[in-house]
């Protein structure tokens, strides 16, 4: 030992000997403060996934889509999922409540009011009585409105969940915690966890494709169908249902498709050296969005194209070639599971009826808009049946929350047309086909249609069932990321086993 060495050994024993208790434990606040900062300061890093089952990781980052198995033996093989923006009134389409009739125009009863929040509702509004007609349809005797005249005839081959429930009242945060399982930014949405898990059975599509309709997109945006922390690879693609389906899908004037190949190995060639250099799996999932786009050109302008689709099927759906519709976006939904995407959302919007105005009331806005929804929906669930795709597809329907009993007042602003407030403690969903009860109503609300009083389930529930339904153990498929593992579900939810069949 050199005379240096020596001289720090015993300026470190004499640190020791002088070291009080007090100076002990502020050493291990400090450095314990220390290791629980680390994974805050450097967890900024991309996730890491766990391997994923049937395929080695670098098999999956060489292609993130390829098909896996799930976990366990599934009952669907790929998800329609409809979602209504805006939330419709289920008091005027599902949820029957004879004692809103009873009491439409009275003053609400101070129970449902105090220690409630509310969206725009201000002092005591009256009840509001439904504006649909109801009666009981099918074997199974479900309640539907006169405002779904088509659907009422397909009512046994759905399961509806009457008493679901949201801690969210916002369109954007409600929009995000039932399409991302959070009311904030950055999570995956429901689609890209799934083709995360499964990949798919398509290599010349994406796993994961978005339509929308109604003139706008989701109040929180393009976020419910992104894939947050996920590789990107795994986020929704939004397509058209009029024009191009894909924006810059044709080749350039001049550019020939093999001139198009030559420049994406070009690219891919340099991003393959820079993943070498970097190994930043959003490196992998650039080069093979390229990769994609290239296959896409030859598939996407085929399935998407509803011009060749028998009279018979237009008829059915009430489509029209060339506009973007709801009614059209049914049909590329069954067009697009057929061809094998794994997952297939669609948003229309237009859904918020609060009686500030004609469109947007629940007696005159909400029954156009069912008129917009009833045949599509209904056609979707016969063609998929008759087609032998309905048992091997799982369909989902509903909003980001439901609307109040009581009429919104408005501070007494409202001319003439009636409406209804946010409401997230119960509203009513439905689910069909991919292993899923046909015929099956769960959930009991009070008499006001205010509270779910039996067999109330969550946004993370439904998450949960519909992952099972897809093979996946909800409290089992994590994604590691900033230093712990992420799920759907957070640390909620419970399957819904009653809807199972």
């Amino acid at each position: 030992m050199n005379q240096l060495e020596r001289l720090l050994a015993e300026l470190s024993q004499q640190k020791l000997q002088n070291q009080t208790r007090r100076h002990f434990l502020m050493d291990c606040v400090t450095k314990m403060g220390g290791l629980a900062m680390a994974p805050l300061l450097f967890g900024c890093e991309p996730g890491n996934p766990k391997k994923p089952a049937g395929l080695n990781l670098s098999e999956r980052d060489l292609n993130p889509l390829a098909p896996l198995p799930p976990p366990f033996a599934p009952k669907a093989k790929s998800i329609i999922y409809l979602h209504m923006a805006g939330a419709p009134s289920q008091l005027e389409l599902f949820d029957y409540k004879p004692e809103l009739v009873k009491y439409d125009g009275k003053d609400c009863p101070a129970s449902l009011l105090e220690g409630r929040q509310f969206a725009f509702i201000r002092g005591v509004p009256s009840i509001l009585g439904p504006q649909a007609k109801f009666a009981q349809h099918g074997e199974s005797g479900a309640w539907v409105s006169d405002y779904l005249p088509h659907f009422s005839t397909v009512v046994d081959e759905v399961s509806f969940l009457k008493a679901v429930h949201t801690d969210q009242f916002n369109h954007g945060p409600a929009q995000l915690f039932m399409q991302t399982g959070s009311p904030r930014l950055g999570r995956p949405s429901i689609g890209s966890w799934v083709t995360y898990g499964l990949g798919t059975e398509n290599q010349n599509l994406p796993g994961f494709v978005v339509l929308t309709s109604g003139g706008k997109t989701p109040d929180a945006g393009k976020s419910v169908w992104g894939s947050g922390f996920l590789p990107s690879v795994y986020q929704g693609v939004q397509c058209r249902s009029k024009g191009d389906p894909v924006l810059y899908l044709q080749d350039p004037e001049g550019m020939t498709r093999n001139m198009r190949k030559s420049v994406i190995e070009a690219i891919n060639a340099a991003n393959e050296e820079s993943f070498q250099d970097f190994g930043d799996p959003e490196t992998l999932a650039r080069i093979n969005q390229y990769e994609m786009a290239y296959r896409m050109q030859i598939e996407v302008p085929e399935v998407m194209n509803i011009n060749d689709e028998p009279e018979s099927i237009h008829e059915l759906y009430g489509t029209k070639p060339g506009e973007e519709s709801f009614a059209n976006n049914c049909l590329l939904a069954r067009k697009l599971v057929e061809k094998g995407v794994r997952f297939v959302q669609l948003y229309d919007w237009g859904w918020d009826t609060h009686g500030t105005a004609k469109d947007v009331s629940v007696d005159f806005g909400l029954r156009n808009k069912c008129r917009e929804l009833d045949r599509p929906v209904t056609a979707l669930l016969l063609d998929l049946k008759q087609r032998g795709l309905l048992e091997e597809t799982l369909v989902v329907w509903g909003g980001e929350f439901g609307r109040t009993p009581m009429q919104e007042n408005r501070e007494g602003k409202v001319q003439g047309w009636k409406g209804r407030d946010h409401h997230g403690e119960a509203f009513t969903m439905w689910m069909a086909g991919g292993g899923i009860k046909k015929g099956a109503s769960y959930g009991i609300t009070d008499d006001f249609g205010f509270s779910g009083v039996d067999e109330r389930v969550s946004v993370h529930d439904i998450h949960a069932t519909i992952l099972d339904r897809m093979g996946f153990n909800h409290e089992e498929f994590t994604y590691d990321f900033q230093g712990r593992p992420f799920r759907l579900t957070d640390v909620e939810g419970q399957l819904i086993q009653s809807i199972l069949a």
